[in-house]
C-alpha cells in the first residue's frame, strides 16, 4: 500500500507543468522598478514605455560578469538603431540599485545610452515565470566585487504596443549567446517598423 502511494505520488509530480518563460503571444505583465539610466536613478513603467513603441525587455543575471557585459555593451553599440525603430531598451536584473547606478554609467557597458532596473525581489522575474539561481557564497564579479543576489536567467522578450510579446528568447532554452540577443532583437523591432 505505502509503495503505491509513493508510486502515485511520484507520478504526479512528473505530470506537474514546468515553470517555463512566457511566450510569444503571450501578454506581458505590466511592472514599474527603480531604474538607472547614466547612473541617475528614476522610476521606469513598462506600460509608459508601450505608448511610444515596442519595449525590449531583457533579463540578465548580474551586471560585471562576462555575459551580461558583452550584452550591455552590444546593446549601448546599437542603442541608435534601436531608436530608429522606435524601441526602448529595458535591462532588468537582481543587482540593487546601487550596483545599476555603476553599470549604467559605465563607458564600457551600458555606457549612459540606456536603463537598467532593478529587481531585487524578483518579482517581476517571476511575473514573467523565469528561473533564478542561488549564486555560490564569495562568488565574484569582474571587478572583484561579490555577487550578493540570485542570478535570473537570461531571457529577452520584444513587447509590442499592444502588451504582447511578439519575440521571446533565452541563452538557455536557444542557445544563443548574449551578443545575439541584441541582434536578433533588432531585427524584430525593424521588422515592426516595416509594417
Amino acid at each position: 500500500m505505502k509503495k503505491s502511494l509513493l508510486i502515485f505520488a511520484v507520478s504526479m509530480l512528473i505530470c506537474l507543468p514546468v515553470l517555463a518563460a512566457l511566450k510569444v503571444g503571450d501578454m506581458a505583465p505590466d511592472f514599474s522598478a527603480r531604474g538607472s539610466l547614466a547612473g541617475k536613478e528614476f522610476d521606469f513603467s513598462l506600460q509608459a514605455a508601450l505608448k511610444k513603441g515596442p519595449v525590449v525587455v531583457y533579463f540578465f543575471p548580474s551586471a560585471y560578469t562576462k555575459g551580461c557585459d558583452l550584452e550591455a555593451h552590444t546593446f549601448s553599440q546599437e542603442k541608435e538603431k534601436f531608436d530608429a525603430a522606435g524601441a526602448t531598451i529595458i535591462g532588468v536584473s537582481a543587482d540593487s540599485i546601487t550596483r545599476l547606478n555603476r553599470f549604467s554609467a559605465d563607458p564600457d557597458f551600458c555606457a549612459g545610452k540606456f536603463p537598467v532596473a532593478s529587481d531585487a525581489d524578483k518579482k517581476i522575474a517571476a511575473s514573467y515565470n523565469l528561473a533564478t539561481t542561488a549564486v555560490k557564497p564569495g562568488m565574484a564579479d569582474v571587478k572583484g566585487d561579490t555577487i550578493d543576489h540570485d542570478f535570473i536567467e537570461r531571457q529577452t522578450f520584444v513587447i509590442g504596443k499592444d502588451h504582447k510579446i511578439v519575440a521571446a528568447f533565452s541563452s538557455k532554452d536557444d542557445g544563443i549567446s548574449p551578443d545575439q540577443h541584441v541582434a536578433k532583437s533588432l531585427e524584430i523591432v525593424q521588422q515592426l517598423k516595416s509594417k
